[in-house]
């Protein structure tokens, strides 16, 4: 009997603000939704941006102004809003306008016969000198240097990025003044603060949790795609000696993939458990996904925090991406919309799904979910936001352009609509599942993505199956994309409403629609339509998954079939002081109360702390003990 992996705790940041109890869903459908909710999320961002802070019941202003909450949405509503989502990069993380750059040149006197002279303090001399400097001592402190020939040197002068738009974090918004971030990079500055929402999101005690469970029976599975590439990450590294800095002892170990799994691990969890990070590109998310889930299934792991964090708005990722021709440059937006007087397009409608498109927008986002078995879910009465049965990725084969599409994601998507179909049975897949794609905006997205979903829908008898895409509104956050889709559909079937792409117009008149229906508008289908949803990626290098969300209702339906009425009434019993318990957290984040779990050199264990026996591993701090009465699989052939 597999164990069915549930969903009771998910959390994070993206440009559409705090993931957990759906407020970045929220802000995405925030006209359609009542006026309290509308208050609610407002209010969360104001102290996420900084904005305003709560404080003695009233909400304090930069200028010391103390508003109740209905005055300082009505004054800085629209500032609040247009502080998130898809825009023009904020001066915060750098000035698109002025990007520095270095221009090799070579120097040489004005009149023939002349020689170049000039000083220089002594300490700054190369320690190779070129052949052709000859280097008189000034002073103690300054050299002079004259040169014969010509002066090869970079002069320093900046650019104006033709990128100027992306998903980033709400501006205002620093996690590093969360906690003691020491000189983290931006990346795991993020981790630090998903990963802790995630959790406390979910209204247990992590400690009892704890209690109940093996430590080798925790396990986390996260990472992000590229790296940390900023200045404190990999970034630095490859930067500092051509930039005249140091490179320190931080910028390699930080900048490794498996980071955010190392400090949940290390700074949050404090976990000992099965640990690992799968990479490939767009598709990290899932492929992380795909590992908790089937260790779940078998029995192996009993709770995984899966996640990923990226943050990949740098000038240099960014010129990576338009280099290979996949980002949205202005002035193609300019040229999309015929606008010819114009000096910059309509930033918050850069990416398009499925529509007239020429490039997807980078984002950047940190996003965790917390998995249990059902068994374990039942018995300490966690609330269950849906279920994840099954992950499916294949490559592509064969292929010439390495960052060309192929047929492996033909594979998972019907991998995954026939494993549905056997849950859910034909109408339920053909009716009652909406598809979360990949959408990521380039004219090679919408044709090939488009053409796996039409074919997978219509060979299933498929005639409408609803798709929407989130990036329309993040952005494409790369590794960690792949939660942003987890997490804002669950919000469905919270409020019953299905984001539309409204950046698109209409569909591209070169996309697939047999059996598909492209969700343009928000559309209300209510909080029980939806079955289940399929969640799509397509990453670069052939990297494709597809993951099946069930909806919370479903997936309580199949645990009834599993628990008697007596054991499903305790669980509820046990599910009310959950709720409350994480309502509390939610009104305390909204407030700006509540600091991210951060415990460095925290309960820190040593090999001669731990009682070890034939049997088994008593570790401090645990209750259980690590069995170590390990099955032979493989009995028959001994």
């Amino acid at each position: 009997m597999a164990r069915l992996p549930v969903i009771v705790g998910f959390g994070g940041i993206n440009s559409a603000g705090r993931t957990s109890f759906h407020q970045a869903y929220r802000r995405i459908i925030l006209d359609l939704l009542p006026q309290a909710i509308q208050q609610e999320v407002l209010l969360d961002l104001a102290t996420i941006t900084n904005i305003a802070e709560y404080q003695n019941g009233a909400w304090l202003t930069h200028d010391g102004e103390a508003l109740d909450s209905e005055t300082l949405i009505d004054t800085f509503g629209e500032e609040i809003l247009a502080r998130t989502l898809i825009r023009r990069i904020h001066p915060s993380l750098f000035d698109v306008d002025n990007v520095v750059i270095h221009k090799s040149s070579a120097l040489a006197p004005v009149a023939e016969g002349e020689k170049l002279s000039f000083s220089v303090k002594t300490r700054s001399l190369p320690d190779n000198i070129p052949a052709n400097w000859q280097v008189k001592e000034l002073s103690k402190t300054h050299s002079e240097i004259t040169v014969d020939g010509t002066l090869e040197t970079f002069i320093k002068d900046s650019k104006s990025l033709s990128v100027k738009a992306a998903g980033q974090l709400p501006t205002g918004f620093d996690p590093s003044k969360l906690y003691q971030s020491r000189n983290h990079p931006r990346g795991l500055q993020m981790t630090v603060y998903g990963a802790s929402d995630a959790i406390l999101s979910s209204g247990l005690d992590w400690d009892k949790v704890r209690n109940v469970v093996a430590p080798d029976q925790v396990a986390v599975y996260a990472a992000n795609s590229i790296g940390q590439m900023d200045d404190l990450g990999f970034g630095g590294m490859l930067k500092s000696a051509l930039m005249g800095k140091r490179t320190t002892s931080k910028h390699l170990p930080l900048g490794y993939a498996q980071m955010p799994a190392d400090f949940v691990n290390a700074y949050i969890l404090g976990s000992v458990g099965n640990v690992g990070t799968s990479i490939g590109a767009c598709a990290t998310y899932f492929f992380n996904l795909e590992r908790a889930v089937e260790q779940i299934k078998a029995g192996k792991v009993r709770v995984a925090m899966v996640g990923g964090s990226d943050a990949p708005i740098t000038p240099e990722i960014i010129e990576g991406f338009r280099t290979m021709g996949a980002l949205a440059e202005d002035t193609a937006l300019l040229a999309l919309d015929q606008l010819e007087n114009q000096k910059e397009p309509d930033h918050t409608r850069s990416c398009r799904p499925f529509a007239q498109n020429c490039g997807f927008t980078i984002g950047e986002s940190s996003q965790w979910t917390l998995l249990m078995d059902d068994e374990l879910a039942i018995e300490l009465g966690a609330t269950i936001h849906g279920a994840i049965p099954a992950v499916y990725a294949y490559a592509d084969g064969y292929k010439k352009s390495i960052s060309a599409p192929g047929v492996g994601n033909y594979l998972t998507l019907s991998k995954a609509m026939a494993y549905l179909k056997n849950i859910i049975g034909v109408d339920g897949l053909t009716d009652r599942t909406f598809i979360q794609a990949h959408g990521t905006s380039t004219p090679q997205n919408r044709v090939t993505e488009s053409h796996v979903l039409s074919q997978a829908a219509t060979s299933f008898g498929a005639t409408s199956m609803p798709v929407t895409a989130m990036k329309a509104y993040l952005g494409h956050s790369q590794g960690t994309a792949g939660g942003d889709q987890l997490h804002l559909s669950l919000g469905v079937w919270e409020h019953g409403i299905l984001p539309g792409i409204i950046t698109s117009n209409a569909v591209a008149d070169d996309v697939y629609t047999d059996g598909l229906k492209f969700q343009l508008k928000h559309e209300e289908y209510g909080k029980d339509h939806f079955e289940a949803a399929l969640l799509n990626s397509k990453g670069f290098g052939g990297n494709n998954a597809t993951a099946v969300l069930l909806s919370p209702n479903r997936a309580m339906s199949m645990l009834r079939k599993r628990y008697s009425d007596e054991q499903l009434a305790t669980y509820q019993d046990k599910n009310k002081a959950v709720q409350e318990a994480a309502q509390a957290y939610n009104q305390a984040m909204i407030r700006g109360e509540i600091e991210p779990i951060y415990r460095f050199g925290f309960n820190v264990l040593g090999g001669e702390e731990l009682d070890i026996t034939d049997k088994k591993i008593q570790l401090p701090g645990y209750q259980m003990p690590v069995d170590l009465n390990v099955e032979n699989e493989f009995d028959d052939l001994v």
